[in-house]
């Protein structure tokens, strides 16, 4: 027999009804709020597990002591690894991954906006196809896509090869910064141009059109209507590039190699080969803050703009 509540409602349904002197519209407010909570449960966990823990592992293991013979002693708990923050070697390793990591948003917004404009000029039908074009390396793992380009920045690969048969001599393209940049933005272009390319597409050019009307040239009408507009779209996908170029492990280690090592390499270093797990997840979640930051700020200043 099925328990009811006073008026003969379900039991189930008594937190459904409105309490003792709430109104209907707060007693709505309260109800989808709670449904609300249970929707997000399931994403809410799933971070918590995958995201919270690991992190709060880390964070514990940032305190602890590495032993004599590289074992991580946890109980003695101090704060030696976050002292080591500012050594020379770590504060070079950072600023050449902040210095990639800026000039690889650079290069991905020069060349993702006008290419997101004239993207948003096109048919429907140019648009669906350039843009799985554009998709289309995500079909294939980074990795992959990484080792590609060893193969053909390599002495012995097509780009020196055809360098050398024009008799511009010998071309060493592998191991520099200049690879290192060129993997950077070829694995984090899309997502500079997507969120670009959301942003001009609702972009209304009857506005831009006025503009030019009212005696605006056209770098007047960029300036004070197109860029503006467009400013949500430019902060979403310098957000999307900086933060894992600054990271970034598998494109530097691959083409960089130990003269462009960067924060990730550093970071795995301390990990794998050095074997010192306080310092390696005191740098981790130095860095985390960092970007946390970094990126708060980024998007007050460009809000303190509009």
């Amino acid at each position: 027999m099925r328990a009811t509540a006073p008026g003969g409602a379900p039991a189930a349904l008594r937190s459904d009804l409105p309490r003792d002197g709430e109104s209907p519209e707060r007693a709505a407010a309260r109800l989808a709020a709670r449904r609300g909570a249970l929707i997000a449960l399931p994403p809410i966990a799933t971070m918590t597990l995958l995201f919270v823990i690991p992190l709060a592992i880390v964070a514990v293991y940032s305190f602890a002591t590495r032993g004599r013979t590289g074992r991580t002693v946890l109980g003695d708990w101090n704060i030696a690894a976050y002292a080591r923050l500012g050594e020379p070697l770590v504060l070079e390793v950072v600023g050449r991954s902040l210095g990639y990591a800026v000039l690889t948003t650079a290069i991905c917004l020069v060349i993702g906006y006008p290419f997101a404009y004239w993207l948003t000029t096109r048919p429907m039908r140019v648009r669906a196809v350039m843009i799985v074009l554009v998709m289309l390396p995500f079909w294939s793992n980074l990795l992959v896509r990484t080792y590609a380009w060893r193969v053909l920045l390599a002495s012995d690969g097509p780009i020196p090869a055809a360098f050398a048969a024009l008799g511009l001599g010998e071309l060493r393209l592998l191991f520099t910064p200049f690879a290192v940049v060129l993997g950077l933005v070829y694995g984090y272009l899309p997502f500079m141009v997507l969120p670009l390319y959301a942003a001009l597409e609702r972009l209304d050019l009857r506005l831009v059109e006025a503009a030019r009307d009212l005696g605006a040239s056209g770098w007047e009408a960029f300036r004070h209507v197109t860029w503006p507009l467009s400013r949500p779209g430019v902060v979403a996908g310098s957000v999307l590039v900086m933060v894992p170029t600054f990271g970034a492990y598998v494109t530097p280690e691959l083409l960089g190699g130990s003269r462009t090592t960067l924060v990730g390499s550093f970071v795995v270093r301390q990990f794998l080969s050095a074997r010192d797990w306080p310092f390696g997840s005191a740098l981790s979640m130095a860095i985390l803050l960092l970007m946390l930051v970094a990126t708060v700020v980024y998007f007050r200043l460009q809000e303190d703009r509009a």
